[in-house]
């Protein structure tokens, strides 16, 4: 028998592996743009994003649903 999937899209995805996936597909100017909070756009870096996300939970909402409705290319 096999297990049965987890229905959360993001089971077993860090916040840090959400973000750096999101910049490797996008970019920061267009990650910025498509989610509008400063550390995006303003000397952005993953540590400094993260730290925000941790803390704002709206904004953790919005990365999150970002990576979830974007089809990233599949692994070779």
């Amino acid at each position: 028998m096999q297990p049965h999937p987890h229905k959360d899209p993001l089971h077993g995805i860090t916040l840090e592996q959400i973000l750096t996936r999101l910049v490797n597909h996008y970019g920061w100017e267009e990650l910025g743009q498509r989610i509008e909070i400063r550390c995006f756009n303003s000397d952005p870096s993953i540590s400094s994003s993260l730290k925000f996300l941790r803390k704002t939970p709206w904004a953790r909402t919005k990365v999150e649903q970002l990576f979830v409705h974007t089809d990233f290319p599949s692994a070779p």
